[in-house]
């Protein structure tokens, strides 16, 4: 029986700067597409898609529809993740409390002004008015907030958790 194994990133053969997936088959290089990407095997398909913060689905579906997701390498950032949710389990679930918590007060922090933002843009400002964000934080607060959405944003991205909320924060 073959081992497949999934790589994904930028660069490699072509100089485009385009992410890819790459197929490998038994350890050697047996196809690769830009993102989103699905490959052909047997028994039915692998489907590979990334995130504004890093790997999003890499699944296994099988030609009755069944679908499960892949394993990530246990050296991949993926994979020591997954081990320490194995292991740890309390531990690894106050991680992703804690990294839902720094999106949502990312986002609840930074919407505002990216709204205040868009209303000063004189077609917009003539037709709804100005909205003045009620969230007035010093430069460095605000540099802390959105560091710690985009921390909490990879810590979700990495236990393949990444969802809409994710994305708009990316």
């Amino acid at each position: 029986m073959s081992t497949y194994a999934v790589d994904v990133r930028r660069g490699g053969d072509a100089s485009d700067g385009a992410v890819r997936a790459r197929l490998y088959v038994d350890g050697a290089l047996q196809a690769y597409s830009t993102l989103p990407a699905r490959f052909e095997v047997p028994g039915g398909r692998i489907e590979v898609a990334t995130s504004g913060f890093g790997l999003k689905r890499c699944h296994f579906v099988a030609t009755d529809g069944a679908q499960t997701p892949l394993t990530p390498d246990p050296a991949s950032a993926e994979g020591r993740r997954e081990e320490l949710h194995r292991r740890r389990p309390r531990l690894s679930r106050a991680i992703g409390v804690i990294s839902a918590l720094l999106i949502v007060i990312g986002l609840c922090v930074e919407l505002p002004r990216l709204a205040a933002a868009l209303s000063s843009i004189p077609l917009i400002a003539d037709s709804v008015g100005v909205f003045t964000s009620p969230i007035q934080l010093p430069l460095a607060v605000n540099l802390l907030i959105g560091l710690g959405a985009v921390l909490g944003g990879t810590e979700r991205a990495l236990r393949l958790r990444a969802g809409w909320i994710d994305e708009l924060a990316s």
